[in-house]
């Protein structure tokens, strides 16, 4: 096993290069970077006065190569354009400012926001209370709830419960996600009903003041209606899962066996059926484990005026503020290589006839 970690880890070097040399090439071709974002804030807000004639103030127009390069930039002084590119670091070739950002990603050092003025860790930190709230509970909430019910299905499969919870299933399933959401502040967050919920933020103002009870009582206020909206959906596909993978293990000739020799049906069940089925759901746990941090709750944060990580991440690609966009995606990617790793590793916890050691990585 000591091998399989080695090796494993040591590909998570050219697995985490490989996904930030795609997505810095892929950003050299996208248009609308920092540079343009501050040209045209610039010439939004001088355009007045550039229609009025009084454009000779903002320096001469440029050549034909740098009107080209920033689209609309006429007007626009050429030194000030080659300040900008200078700030943001597009004054040198891209392979020396990939090899640059790697060499300060490695150290863990993620530089400053190109439009916030403040470092991207400390951006990171302020908003990870959020996506943490959101992720852990959603993960607890929806395995807690998705695997004794996959278990019940599967034992009792064709029968009334079996239908009617499938059916309520697929409904929660089917439903978008922020349109449960908006419904649910229309019932109960001050819409057109009842008002029994607040709309932003995962704690009150006074939050500081209140003692330890009220502080867990007002945060579980704060967070019911967004955990209900994740939740209606993230547990669907587990519990389909679960149910699946025991009828499919109940069915094979060792689970016969174990009812030939006396065993009753809790212990077919969780003696040895359980491990064999679980390790579908293991191996979903890293996809899972990023989705429900990261990336999931994005439509969820704006809805509640949630400022997490999916919120920070989405603002910083429509803003071009590419030192979070990295960061970011840097932190997520070797966050979801390690917690493959760590799955693996609970693969022979569950079933200890799994050996990594021999087969290929």
């Amino acid at each position: 096993m000591g091998a399989y970690i080695l090796r494993r880890l040591l590909l998570m070097i050219p697995t985490i290069v490989g996904i930030m040399a795609i997505s810095f090439a892929v950003i050299q071709f996208a248009p609308g970077g920092p540079v343009e974002q501050v040209i045209s804030d610039l010439t939004g807000q001088q355009g007045g006065d550039r229609l009025s004639g009084s454009s000779g103030d903002l320096g001469q127009s440029f050549s034909d190569d740098s009107s080209g390069r920033y689209r609309g930039a006429q007007g626009l002084d050429p030194e000030f354009i080659k300040k900008l590119e200078k700030q943001f670091g597009f004054d040198k070739p891209p392979l020396e400012r990939f090899g640059e950002m790697m060499w300060n990603y490695i150290r863990f050092d993620f530089g400053e926001s190109f439009f916030r003025n403040t470092s991207v860790v400390d951006l990171i930190l302020d908003k990870m209370p959020v996506s943490i709230s959101l992720g852990l509970w959603i993960l607890l909430f929806s395995y807690a709830i998705s695997i004794p019910l996959g278990i019940k299905k599967a034992i009792s499969d064709g029968s009334t419960f079996d239908v009617w919870t499938s059916g309520i299933i697929i409904v929660g399933y089917a439903v978008p996600g922020f349109l449960f959401g908006i419904l649910l502040i229309v019932l109960f967050a001050g819409g057109s009903f009842l008002d029994w919920f607040p709309l932003r933020g995962i704690v009150s103002d006074n939050f500081a003041q209140l003692n330890w009870w009220q502080k867990i009582l007002d945060y579980f206020w704060h967070m019911t209606l967004p955990l209900i909206t994740l939740l209606m959906s993230a547990f669907a596909t587990t519990t389909l899962l679960t149910k699946n993978s025991f009828i499919d293990e109940i069915k094979k000739q060792y689970v016969t066996t174990a009812r030939a020799k006396g065993l009753n049906e809790r212990q077919v069940l969780y003696g040895h059926v359980f491990r064999n089925a679980m390790l579908i759901i293991i191996a979903g746990f890293p996809g899972a484990f990023i989705t429900a941090f990261f990336t999931g709750s994005l439509l969820t944060e704006y809805i509640f005026s949630l400022d997490g990580l999916g919120r920070l991440g989405y603002d910083a690609v429509v803003k071009r503020d590419y030192p979070i966009v990295f960061a970011t995606l840097y932190i997520f990617s070797l966050m979801g290589l390690f917690v493959s790793l760590l799955s693996d590793l609970v693969y022979t916890w569950v079933d200890p006839r799994i050996d990594f050691d021999r087969r290929d990585v």
